[in-house]
């Protein structure tokens, strides 16, 4: 039986209708009839950032400020996850300055426009809830409400690039 990497935590149920999808070879035509845009304008890390500030301006208004968001290449997909929210602190002369920063994996550049911009949320998310707990995913559906089918997507895209002979 195939091990779903990115579906582990979903029910065995969902595991099973997506072995069936990849055997039957359906899997990316059921994703490409979800999204028929698959390629989007979001390329640079200055679209990027404007797509970000666009989210954070929308639906985040007084939350701290980002200071810095870029595609990176370096972060693997399953070690970080698709993207990383750190806030950096340094003092400066007597008082300690603190920069908010989101990296985004390259990958999604490749991928859905929607699913982009879920990660691109979740990480906004992290300026007020640091923790995956229920006040951050309450958050995450308050700014996108379709944010777990959109998750599920990623994942069920993530998992269909990983199967040999296809590449991202």
């Amino acid at each position: 039986m195939q091990d779903l990497l990115y579906l582990r935590h979903y029910s065995d149920s969902l595991q099973q209708q997506v072995r069936q999808l990849l055997a039957d070879n359906k899997l990316g035509t059921v994703l490409q009839q979800r999204y028929p845009e698959q390629s989007h304008p979001v390329q640079t890390d200055k679209a990027l950032y404007e797509l970000t500030m666009a989210l954070k301006r929308q639906w985040l208004k007084s939350s701290d400020p980002v200071s810095k968001v870029v595609f990176d290449p370096k972060i693997h997909v399953i070690n970080n996850a698709l993207g990383t929210h750190t806030q950096i602190s340094r003092v400066q002369g007597g008082k300690l300055k603190s920069k908010n920063e989101i990296r985004v994996a390259a990958l999604l550049k490749q991928l859905p426009l929607p699913l982009l911009q879920m990660v691109v949320i979740h990480e906004l998310a992290h300026l007020r809830e640091k923790d995956h707990n229920k006040a951050f995913y309450k958050l995450c559906l308050y700014m996108e409400p379709a944010y777990h089918q959109l998750e599920l997507d990623l994942r069920l895209f993530l998992t269909l690039l990983e199967q040999p002979g296809l590449t991202p």
